[in-house]
């Protein structure tokens, strides 16, 4: 991934974190490009939101607002630190999970 790469891909990285139909816009405007930064983020926010809507479905199972107050909390962190490393053009993976997400999601960038 060159410096090019990533100086053409942060306007797509930002809107893959947008939610699941910033995920598919990112996707389907990088068919054509392919670039790599764009592809590393796709795959950082797709396994967020995912993961979002996975840990929502449990806490809203408890009824508690303290539990929901710290989830969204939890993800309002892991989504501002990944729009913080696109905007200073770093692909660095979200922490904890990250690395399981270009693992799992692998399959993105083909």
């Amino acid at each position: 991934m060159t410096q090019q790469d990533i100086k053409n891909g942060k306007g797509l990285s930002i809107v893959s974190y947008l939610g699941i139909i910033g995920i598919i816009i990112a996707y389907f405007i990088n068919n054509n490009k392919r670039n790599p930064f764009v592809y590393f983020n796709i795959r950082q926010s797709l396994g967020l939101w995912v993961m979002f809507h996975l840990f929502a479905f449990v806490a809203s199972a408890f009824d508690s607002w303290m539990v929901t107050l710290a989830f969204y909390l939890c993800f309002s962190i892991l989504i501002i630190y990944a729009l913080t490393n696109v905007a200073n053009g770093k692909a660095q993976t979200v922490p904890l999970v990250g690395d399981f997400f270009q693992r799992i999601f692998s399959s993105v960038s083909q």
